[in-house]
């Protein structure tokens, strides 16, 4: 009696492990599916941008990426005018939010007290569900004004003849050119670069850093040694994500 029902038990055992190994695979499946999907869209898009980008490339050649002209009587058109806008603005936006996001998400991991770090995290988190049209129709009819009339003569006087520099900011002081809306582009993705990277912070083991505390480490030690090198892979995605949504948003930049 006692070996039919080990039998039994070994038995019972052997299915729940072919069931257990058969959920498995079909999850492992079903995950690499969607991952397939994505990539699949991806491509579907870079296509679709070919496909619709093939007339203009084949009518102006591959000269019309880095020719500055735009002449409809001549019918000349050139998109550099637009790629470097896109791409300077979008830079700048970076090199002014990274800095920001990184100090908002460190003020909420380490040093921001208890009561006020679930309210500001919340207002971070919907200053980035903001409309981009929003942000963009406060930078042309509030932030631009301020800057034509307290910021971009300064700059003009000091810096208007530096080179590259100077362009940002040149012309009437009007208050719309790349600076500008290279400014209101950082407003815009700070939300999601410091929601992303304070996501990503708390993830760091608490005995992690707890033991470099206790050690003596300051908390910038902390953040350098133990925090940023564990979270690399995702402030960088974070950072990603932010220069997307930067090169993305022509909005804002259209309207400043």
């Amino acid at each position: 009696m006692s070996e039919t029902s080990a039998s039994t038990g070994i038995d019972e055992h052997a299915r729940q492990v072919r069931k257990f190994r058969l959920q498995d695979k079909l999850f492992h499946h079903s995950t690499q599916l969607f991952a397939v999907v994505v990539l699949a869209a991806l491509l579907g898009i870079l296509v679709s941008l070919t496909i619709e980008a093939w007339p203009s490339l084949k009518g102006f050649g591959p000269s019309f990426l880095w020719t500055n002209i735009w002449s409809v009587p001549d019918d000349e058109y050139g998109a550099l005018a637009a790629i470097y806008g896109t791409v300077v603005t979008s830079v700048l936006a970076l090199l002014l939010a990274v800095p920001i996001s990184f100090g908002i998400a460190l003020f909420l991991t380490e040093t921001c007290p208890t009561w006020l770090r679930r309210p500001l995290g919340t207002a971070i988190e919907l200053l980035a569900g903001i409309p981009s049209i929003v942000y963009g129709i406060w930078g042309l009819f509030v932030f631009a004004p301020l800057f034509a009339e307290y910021v971009q003569p300064p700059l003009q006087s000091l810096l208007g003849d530096v080179p590259v520099i100077g362009g940002w900011f040149s012309g009437p002081p009007i208050g719309v050119g790349i600076l500008t809306a290279s400014i209101v582009l950082a407003m815009m993705v700070i939300p999601f670069i410091a929601s992303v990277m304070r996501d990503v912070f708390e993830t760091v083991p608490h005995v992690l850093k707890e033991s470099a505390y206790g050690v003596g480490c300051t908390t910038w030690e902390v953040m350098r040694n133990i925090v940023l090198p564990y979270t690399r892979v995702g402030v960088i995605g974070g950072i990603m994500l932010g220069l997307g949504r930067a090169l993305g948003e022509t909005i804002a930049r259209r309207s400043t």
